[in-house]
């Protein structure tokens, strides 16, 4: 029986295309949904053709207990966040402990924390005259960028002069990486 993701996005949505792409044809995991707790998120436009559903949850969904009854009813067996700005609230880490899965643009535990997002990130990076950057993928507890580390990959940054070259790198190692480091996951997870 194949495993069902559901992916989370609060912005433009590239990773979630790279995953969604990635597991089209895979025999053990689909992807059955995309949330975004805002409404104009570039995800809307990037899914309209996917032949699955988009879903709005406002912050306050996602805070009560509408966001488990969304999950619930599509059987939803791991979250994979893929640029999702808030931060998951504790009653759905404890109904998913373990299979919320997300990527952060830098080597945790550096530069991770509140407010440590997107381009922000990059920035603190570029200021502080690293020579690499990174992503790491990790599970979600109840604290930001806090989780088990599952995997982290460098880039050499030395040569960058702005937050938005660093911001490319990184991409590509998340585009590169992370649907099979998902993957690997979820067909090794043992209850």
């Amino acid at each position: 029986m194949r495993k069902k993701i559901s992916i989370f996005v609060s912005g433009n949505g590239s990773n979630a295309e790279v995953l969604y792409k990635y597991f089209q044809k895979n025999l053990s995991i689909e992807v059955v949904s995309i949330v975004s707790n805002r409404k104009n998120a570039g995800i809307f436009e990037r899914a309209k053709n996917w032949e699955i559903p988009v879903i709005y949850c406002s912050n306050l969904q996602f805070d009560d207990d509408t966001i488990l009854k969304i999950l619930e009813k599509d059987a939803i067996d791991f979250i994979i966040l893929a640029g999702f700005l808030k931060k998951i609230p504790e009653h759905l880490v404890n109904n998913y402990e373990n299979k919320i899965v997300n990527i952060h643009p830098a080597l945790l535990p550096a530069y991770g924390g509140k407010g440590m997002y997107g381009i922000h990130v990059h920035e603190a990076v570029l200021n502080n005259h690293e020579k690499t950057s990174g992503i790491t993928i990790h599970l979600v507890d109840k604290k930001f960028d806090n989780g088990k580390i599952l995997f982290q990959q460098t880039c050499n940054i030395t040569d960058a002069t702005t937050a938005g070259e660093i911001a490319l790198r990184v991409q590509e190692l998340e585009h590169t990486h992370y649907a099979p480091v998902i993957e690997n996951y979820i067909t090794h997870y043992k209850e």
